[in-house]
């Protein structure tokens, strides 16, 4: 059995960080996939010179553009490794990796990978972000990206996990006027998220089991499914409160990502929640169908819409450096 392993990267205008991206798993992946939603700038033109393949391909959400890319593209490796363009893998982990496919048993299907956060040049160690094991790495054909429009993760859909002690690196170079520009975006579909939790909408094809006792993502899921039941307004001043103070956050010395991402970012999306609230003048069961056409059904596809993307899509033709249209 194969255990080369293919690195998937999404990317939209991210020639400030896709050739790191690409350098750091060069040595360890033995194909690098790169599935471009129409960049404005070099960023193909710099992942092909790379040595990258390229596809270009409409982009719905992280989730289903993933999905879309495992079940579309001509894949040859038997492990695919999730990695986004603004991220970067330590090169311990690379080798950890490498050691861990070679001689894992054949029931193992997912591998678990320390994510760490830099923000503003300083590592978030504290406050809950660190280690914050994911699964990054999955078996070709036994794993996929759970569905959902935000918070989502890679599941494995049979099979056991391993994990390994090595980081891979999530550290964005734009600047803060960009980084509140995507959060603004990002707090729109939180909202919707954080509601469906809140009424319990959708809970059938959530792929992370929420259980306290369970591994990180796990806890976390089960944590903010009590976030979402909260008050409004009272759970970001809670947030703050847990990750700065009770989970040492402070001894990262970078209140700017506290009070940003644990806060504003928190207190955004409760003002978005309570205004779609308003427009239905608070009718519980008016927000309940809003939310069921416009995040619940569209989700409830198994992760790939594939009547949408033969509509909006594109056909992946083997050997090219372009997918053409459906």
């Amino acid at each position: 059995m194969s255990n080369t392993i293919a690195a998937l990267i999404l990317t939209y205008n991210e020639e400030k960080h896709i050739a790191r991206c690409i350098r750091s798993v060069r040595d360890i992946a033995a194909e690098i996939w790169v599935v471009d939603s129409f960049s404005t700038d070099k960023t193909i033109e710099i992942a092909r010179n790379l040595g990258a393949k390229t596809m270009q391909h409409s982009f719905v959400n992280q989730a289903q553009q993933f999905n879309w890319a495992i079940d579309h593209l001509p894949i040859e490796g038997n492990w695919i490794w999730r990695i986004d363009a603004d991220e970067y893998v330590e090169p311990a982990l690379g080798e950890l990796v490498k050691q861990t496919i070679s001689i894992c048993s054949d029931e193992v299907n997912g591998i678990y990978v320390n994510k760490k956060i830099v923000f503003l040049g300083k590592a978030l160690l504290h406050g809950g972000w660190y280690p914050a094991q994911q699964i990054k790495v999955v078996r070709k054909g036994h794993g996929r990206c759970e569905n959902k429009a935000m918070d989502e993760h890679l599941i494995i859909t049979d099979g056991q996990t391993v994990s390994v002690d090595g980081d891979q690196t999530d550290e964005n170079l734009n600047d803060l006027t960009w980084w509140t520009e995507k959060h603004n975006k990002y707090s729109d579909r939180e909202a919707l998220n954080i509601l469906c939790m809140e009424y319990g909408l959708g809970e059938e094809y959530e792929g992370v089991r929420p259980r306290l006792f369970g591994n990180d993502t796990e806890r976390k899921r089960w944590l903010k499914l009590r976030y979402a039941r909260m008050p409004l307004y009272v759970r970001p001043f809670l947030n703050f409160f847990a990750r700065y103070i009770l989970k040492g956050g402070f001894l990262d010395r970078n209140i700017r990502w506290y009070m940003l991402q644990g806060f504003w970012y928190r207190f955004l999306v409760d003002a978005k929640i309570y205004e779609l609230k308003k427009r239905f003048a608070f009718d519980e069961e008016k927000i309940k169908a809003y939310l069921y056409e416009k995040y619940v059904a569209k989700s409830q596809t198994g992760g790939v819409n594939r009547s949408l993307y033969m509509r909006q899509g594109f056909m992946v033709v083997p050997g090219e450096r372009r997918a053409y249209a459906a």
